[in-house]
């Protein structure tokens, strides 16, 4: 539990302590309802405790695959064009559960919803290690694993901001941010903890740690079934997706998440490949360097919201981190000193950090009944455009002659939009 939470329930307690007092209440009265806040708080943190293991198991899923897709091409003997579809296999599983989220989630309850994610995500990455063989073609088994823990990742990723912004903390919107920090840290996590294995017990035994990594959501299983869970609003009073249509604030919003995810997944999926043509790294010092310092500087940027965040006002951060990305964007595209471009890619992390995380708390917190159909359309939106900015970026790339700053500086197109749409959110909010 980050400090401030519990700076800010300690000072509750005393206020409450003092109100009690005040109304003839007792030191034995007092002394029950303190403990029963202190048993409420430290079950929430239970909650928390959940929340960060899915963030970092979508990571996971979304990372651990693509590292092995060399392998799966020379043992398998799969076309390189089929398993480039693994992966949008991946981002389609996630658009089309968040758009289902929107309509069903409500009606089956986020507790059965939220468990399902755990067991997908557990069933799909130990299925990596056997359905290959399972199957006639090695490619099924393969896709067939991926659609599986990629229906769990839509479901956590719709579920796990609404969760955790039901929960009774102070100061949400560093809340949030610190947990979607977790991804960044299961992304670096996952690449560095691969490496090392593969380096120490050979690339070959990657299907034991495939079982290894799927023991995490087994595991989160047990602590999304025994956590206190809270909805945000009560069952009917939602908006629904035709209310949320309506609000102009809503479809700023969705934009704001579009190009969130674009700016984020253009830098970080193109990073590693600026990191071998333009500075002449091998493949493996360039995931290192480019995605791997992509993500950690992401992190440093959430946590550091999430730790100061009551003293920062969000639109403000999210403002100057815009800029900060577009500037970061021009660097790498237009520097002709390849470092300053490296640099640019790895500093664009640390912009994009609070951009996702930050639309999702002002979303929540302006439209408040917006319930679960507005959490998943704005994952919707987010994924979206982390699937349409990479490919912007590559098109370009190939139609200037595999110019890659050509598509680095198509691609800043997204951090100048985000800008404008966030002046005019402050702007809505003044007014």
């Amino acid at each position: 539990m980050p400090a401030y939470v519990s700076h800010c329930q300690n000072a509750r307690q005393k206020n409450a302590v003092a109100i009690r007092r005040s109304v003839g209440y007792n030191d034995g009265d007092i002394r029950q309802e303190r403990e029963r806040v202190a048993t409420m708080v430290k079950n929430y943190r239970k909650t928390l405790l959940a929340c960060y293991l899915g963030f970092v198991t979508q990571a996971i899923a979304a990372n651990f695959a693509p590292l092995l897709f060399l392998k799966f091409h020379g043992d398998y003997g799969i076309p390189l064009g089929q398993i480039a579809l693994i992966s949008t296999a991946f981002f389609l599983t996630q658009l089309v559960i968040d758009v289902l989220c929107a309509k069903f989630v409500d009606k089956i309850g986020y507790r059965v919803c939220v468990i399902a994610s755990s067991l997908c995500f557990c069933a799909g990455l130990a299925g990596l290690a056997f359905l290959p063989e399972l199957f006639p073609n090695p490619f099924a088994g393969i896709l067939t694993s991926v659609v599986i823990y990629a229906v769990g990742s839509g479901l956590l990723e719709v579920l796990g901001s609404p969760i955790v912004e039901a929960c009774p903390f102070d100061h949400k919107e560093a809340v949030m941010s610190l947990l979607h920090s977790f991804y960044c840290w299961g992304s670096v996590g996952v690449v560095l903890i691969s490496t090392v294995f593969f380096a120490v017990f050979g690339i070959d035994n990657w299907k034991w740690l495939a079982l290894l990594w799927a023991l995490i959501p087994l595991y989160n299983t047990y602590n999304f079934a025994t956590c206190p869970i809270e909805t945000l609003v009560e069952e009917g009073k939602g908006m629904g997706i035709r209310g949320l249509l309506k609000v102009p604030l809503f479809w700023l919003a969705i934009v704001l998440m579009v190009c969130a995810g674009a700016s984020e997944l253009t830098m970080a999926q193109w990073a590693s490949a600026y990191a071998e043509s333009a500075i002449g790294l091998s493949k493996t010092m360039g995931d290192l360097t480019g995605p791997c310092l992509f993500a950690v500087s992401m992190g440093i940027s959430r946590v550091l919201y999430g730790k100061y965040g009551d003293r920062i006002e969000l639109t403000g951060f999210m403002l100057g981190s815009g800029v900060l990305c577009l500037v970061c964007y021009l660097m790498a595209s237009v520097s002709a000193v390849p470092m300053v471009g490296l640099i640019g890619c790895i500093v664009c992390g640390f912009s994009v950090g609070i951009m996702w995380p930050g639309t999702i708390s002002i979303s929540s917190k302006r439209m408040p009944y917006g319930g679960t159909a507005m959490f998943a359309l704005l994952a919707m939106a987010g994924d979206l455009g982390g699937a349409f900015g990479p490919s912007l970026a590559g098109v370009v790339t190939q139609a200037c002659g595999d110019n890659l700053q050509k598509g680095m500086l198509a691609g800043s197109l997204f951090p100048l939009v985000l800008v404008i749409c966030v002046l005019v959110l402050r702007r809505t909010k003044k007014e």
